[in-house]
Order: structure tokens, then C-alpha cells, then sequence
């Protein structure tokens, strides 16, 4: 679990190499900031940070053998650390001497706490230089947490700022923000400051502060299409041109939606569980939740329909002259 690594950063239990492994970048950054915090005040730290898709992994090695001048110990930041993922031969753009970090692994400074940070989904296993880099460095996974996790996450983040917030307020919150660790704080301290302490944060509060995405709004109007609600489809399909979003724009996210739905759902009466369902598509589990709950769920002939008619619109839309908002403004109107 990161939070014992955390734990252990903030005892001062630091180790002289750490790899930073995932996309999640809340993990990486926070990670980054406590070993600051955990090295000495910000005054005093030595940083130095290099892009090693930039330099060769060489100048982290030499600066990280250099003796600090104004701290017992400093801090070295290397990003992007290509060289431990695969790649296409002759494909990298800069050639680092990797058996050099290899032997350097086995015996890194001890005035120097350095880290190496591969915000990848996965790395090159079959690669000696990660098999060290294994072995020798602390490894963090920075993977965005399971569904439950992320809403143990939020609490705890809440209780932080001196507020609750309902198990509803956490599904809307993760369904118009996304999985994005950073982005979920930041709107987490809008909504506390809001509030004040000792507040409640609602759904309805959610609904009403936190930015509401362009997927988001195309999944509302896609489900009052579905509903045979025209009015709210088209309330919503007026906002978002008052927005300036382009029709063309919407159709391709519009027909985006329709093929996740059909996938979910055949998906679905195959005997797939939703959090098998959220992996094989690679969408969040608060997205599959959705559909599969949704009241009106769409057949699979309304579906394919759907998807024949967002065609021609489409083609339309690249073809005819005119009133362009016109052409997804009837098939919102049109009866399935």
C-alpha cells in the first residue's frame, strides 16, 4: 500500500533510489513532495530534476555521486525513464549507457536520494536494466486505486478538510470528474471551501459546483434520446452550442457512446461481471455502473438504429450546406 510508504518516508526511513512506476500522477507528485518534506526545508533541499528523454541517464548518475554543499542530502528527480519500457530499436531519441546504471544500482550514493519516475502502464520485463532497477529501487506503483479504494480515498480526503460527503455525492463526484486522482482533489477543496467545516457534501451539491465535462453531457443526452425524452436532449444539445461546441463534434462522440453501450451491454448477457466489463473496454467502473443501472436501457436493434442514423447525420453534416445545428437537432427529435 503507498500509504505505508508514505508512512515510512515521513519517519525519515528513506532509501537511496526510488522507481515510481503508473499513469497516476496524484501518486508521483505527492510522493515527490514528501520525500521534500522528509529531506529538510525547502530552503535548505538540493533539487535537481532532469527529463531523461531530454539527457542521458549519465548526468543523474554524476549528479547524484556529487556531495551536497548545503544539505546532508539531496534530492534527485528523473523523469520520463523511457529506457525501462519497450521501445522500437533505433526508435530512442537519446542513447543512455544503461550498463553504467546497472553497476551504479548496486551502489548508489548515500547523500543522495534519487528517483526515477516511469509513468507507464507497464514496463520491458525481459529488460536487465529493469530487472535491476527492481531490485535494487524501491518500487511505487502509481496505479489509479479500484473503485472501492477511490471511495475510501475521497472519504478520507473529506474528513481531511472537516466535512462527509454520501456514498451518492462520491459516485456523481467520480462519474463527472473521472478516476483523475489530481483533478477529484482540487474539485474535494473546492466544494470544502464552499462549504465550511462541518459540512455535508451532496449529490446535489456536486451536481451544482463541480464542472460538468463535455462526455458527461453527452451521455445525459444520449440517455434522454434513449428515454424518448426530447426536450431535455435537446435542452441539453442547446447548451452546449451556446458552449460552441460543433455539431460534427457531437455526432463522433454521440456514436462514441452508442458503440460503449452496445459493448457493455452484449458484455453483459454474456455473463460479464461490471468490473470485468470496466477492464476489457478499459472505461471506469462508475461508467459501466451507470448504464447497466439506467432505467431505459436501450434494445440492441435501438442501438444499431442509433448508430445508422448518427452515420448519416455525420455524412450530412460533411455533405449539405445550411443550418448545420439542424441535421442532430431532428435525429433528437425523431422517435425510435
Amino acid at each position: 500500500m503507498i500509504s505505508n510508504v508514505w508512512n515510512n518516508i515521513k519517519k525519515g526511513e528513506l532509501s537511496p533510489v526510488y522507481l515510481l512506476v503508473g499513469e497516476e500522477s496524484y501518486f508521483i507528485d505527492e510522493t515527490v513532495k514528501r520525500l521534500k518534506e522528509a529531506i529538510g526545508p525547502d530552503e535548505e533541499i538540493e533539487v535537481s530534476t532532469f527529463d531523461l528523454e531530454e539527457m542521458p541517464v549519465d548526468v543523474v548518475i554524476d549528479e547524484a555521486d556529487t556531495i551536497p554543499f548545503f544539505s546532508e542530502r539531496k534530492l534527485i528527480i528523473a523523469k520520463n525513464a523511457s529506457f525501462l519500457k519497450a521501445t522500437e530499436k533505433g526508435k530512442e531519441k537519446i542513447d543512455h549507457d544503461v550498463k553504467r546504471l546497472e553497476a551504479w544500482l548496486g551502489h548508489p550514493s548515500d547523500f543522495s536520494v534519487t528517483v526515477f519516475i516511469a509513468p507507464y502502464e507497464k514496463l520491458d520485463e525481459r529488460k536487465k536494466v529493469t530487472k535491476m532497477m527492481k531490485e535494487h529501487a524501491f518500487l511505487v506503483q502509481a496505479e489509479t486505486p479500484k473503485e472501492q479504494d477511490l471511495a475510501v480515498w475521497i472519504q478520507g480526503l473529506v474528513k481531511a478538510e472537516g466535512n462527509t460527503i454520501t456514498q451518492n455525492a462520491i459516485e456523481q463526484l467520480v462519474t463527472m470528474v473521472g478516476s483523475n486522482m489530481l483533478q477529484l482533489q482540487m474539485e474535494i477543496e473546492k466544494l470544502a471551501l464552499y462549504l465550511g467545516e462541518g459540512g455535508e457534501i451532496t449529490t446535489a451539491l456536486v451536481e451544482d459546483l463541480v464542472a460538468k465535462t463535455l462526455e458527461q453531457d453527452a451521455f445525459k443526452m444520449l440517455n434522454a434520446y434513449f428515454a424518448n425524452e426530447p426536450v431535455a436532449a435537446l435542452s441539453i444539445y442547446h447548451d452546449l452550442l451556446r458552449q460552441k461546441q460543433e455539431p460534427i463534434m457531437l455526432v463522433g462522440l454521440l456514436a462514441s457512446n452508442v458503440r460503449t453501450m452496445s459493448n457493455v451491454f452484449y458484455l453483459l448477457k454474456k455473463g460479464y461481471h461490471p468490473q470485468q466489463i470496466a477492464k476489457n473496454l478499459k472505461i471506469h467502473p462508475y461508467r459501466v455502473k451507470l448504464m447497466v443501472e439506467q432505467r431505459n436501457r436501450p434494445s440492441e436493434e435501438s442501438l444499431l438504429k442509433a448508430l445508422y442514423q448518427l452515420a448519416e447525420v455525420d455524412l450530412q453534416l460533411k455533405t449539405a450546406g445550411g443550418n448545420r445545428e439542424r441535421y442532430l437537432e431532428l435525429f433528437l427529435l425523431r422517435q425510435l
